[in-house]
Formats: structure tokens, C-alpha cells, sequence
């Protein structure tokens, strides 16, 4: 099992969407915070962070799925699910499901879920929030693959009692992760939180160089990477 954290103490940022807003965890050696942001450029301008690791697609394919996601999936075998397939770009222009699911079936050959479209505003605000180029310090992290690198006991779903001590114990040895839930944001519910310190310390991973991925990387045509950390 791996045991890497920070060796020097340089903050990063991991976050998960949740509600519209974002559940970061800003982590500076064992220490880290839990906030509450309301937007991506809210994320990008937490001060200090070195690398953000951001648990939402970044790349956008232009005619298909993605090798990151499908690769993603595989890597978790029964947990694969928790990986939705990132929409086509052409998506992004727009505000109604059908219009989306047709711009989906133009270029891919079919419509996107209820689920992926959930995260459409999400993947978007944060599309619009990179810039062009893209913020070199924002990479796309997923926290199954990192629990899961942490520790290959992680197995029962993150909403259940199991789920929830199974993540706390993987992240204990690389971070104070009990006095991070002791101070949490009011109302912000525990796996949201636990994946924000699963995105940081793939954060860290990456700010490293100890990062592992899925994806070559290739940039989509706005310049974002299309590759999945851990």
C-alpha cells in the first residue's frame, strides 16, 4: 500500500463539486483545511496552492469517450461506475437536455446520461475558469483511484458507514484528516469532504512527480489535457 505524502510543505488543493459549489481541502503537510467555495474561480484563487486537483473532467473529447474515462473504469472494476463519461465539448453550449443529448448524437452516435448532464454547469463554470491556456496548476484527479492507492481495502460505497471508516483509515497516515472533519463546513456532507482529501493528495502526487495516470494526455482543442490522476 502507498504511503506518500508531502514531503516539503507546500500547500495544494484538492476538490469535489457538490450542489453547485465546490468542498475544497487545502493541504499543507499532515495539515488540512476544509472549505466551502462557491465557484471554480473561486477554487482557482484559494491563495498558496501549487497544484489543484480537481475531481470533474478537464479535457473534453470532440466525437467519443474519452481513453482516460475507459480506462478509469477498468482500473476500478465494480466501482467503475463512479467514473461517468465525460461529454463531447459541443455539450457545453447548452442549457437543456435535449439540445445537449442531440449535440451528443451528432458528433458521438449517442445522447448523455441524467447524470453526466448533472455536472454539465460544473464542467463548464470550470471550462471557463481554466482560461486559455489553460491554469498549469489545475490537474483532473478521481478519488476512487486514489483511495484505492492509499489502501486496497477501500471496497464498500463511500455513502456507507464501512465506506466512510474504510476512507478515513486510508487517509489517516497522510494526513490529519479527523481534525479536518472535526472543523468542516456546516451541512457539507462527509464523502464529499473525503473526497476533496483524496483530490489533495493526488495533488500532492502530482506536485511530487510521484502522480500515476490514465490517458496520454493529449490536449483537447482548447488546450485542456484529457488524463486522469492519482
Amino acid at each position: 500500500m502507498s504511503r506518500v505524502c508531502q514531503a516539503r510543505h507546500v500547500p495544494v488543493l484538492g476538490v469535489d463539486g457538490w450542489r453547485g459549489r465546490w468542498v475544497g481541502a487545502l493541504l499543507d503537510g499532515r495539515a488540512v483545511t476544509l472549505l466551502l467555495l462557491p465557484d471554480a474561480a473561486a477554487v482557482l484563487a484559494v491563495p498558496g496552492a501549487a497544484v489543484v486537483g480537481v475531481d470533474m473532467p478537464i479535457g473534453l473529447a470532440e466525437d467519443g469517450p474519452r481513453d482516460c474515462d475507459v480506462a478509469a473504469r477498468r482500473r476500478l472494476g465494480r466501482a467503475g461506475s463512479s467514473v461517468f463519461p465525460a461529454p463531447v465539448r459541443a455539450v457545453l453550449a447548452h442549457d437543456g437536455y435535449p439540445a445537449a443529448c442531440t449535440a451528443s448524437r451528432e458528433v458521438s452516435g449517442r445522447a448523455i446520461s441524467v447524470q453526466t448532464w448533472n455536472l454539465v454547469p460544473s464542467i463548464r463554470s470550470l471550462d471557463d475558469a481554466l482560461g486559455s491556456p489553460p491554469d498549469p496548476r489545475v490537474a483532473e484527479v478521481h478519488p476512487e483511484l486514489a483511495f484505492r492507492e492509499l489502501d486496497e481495502r477501500v471496497t464498500e460505497p463511500k455513502a456507507s458507514a464501512r465506506g466512510v471508516a474504510q476512507r478515513i483509515r486510508a487517509l489517516e497516515p497522510v494526513m490529519d484528516v479527523l481534525d479536518a472533519l472535526a472543523e468542516a463546513p456546516p451541512g457539507v456532507p462527509v464523502a464529499d469532504c473525503l473526497d476533496a482529501c483524496a483530490a489533495a493528495w493526488s495533488a500532492a502526487r502530482v506536485l511530487s512527480g510521484a502522480a500515476k495516470c490514465v490517458g496520454n494526455g493529449d490536449a483537447d482543442r482548447r488546450g485542456r489535457p484529457m488524463r486522469i490522476s492519482w
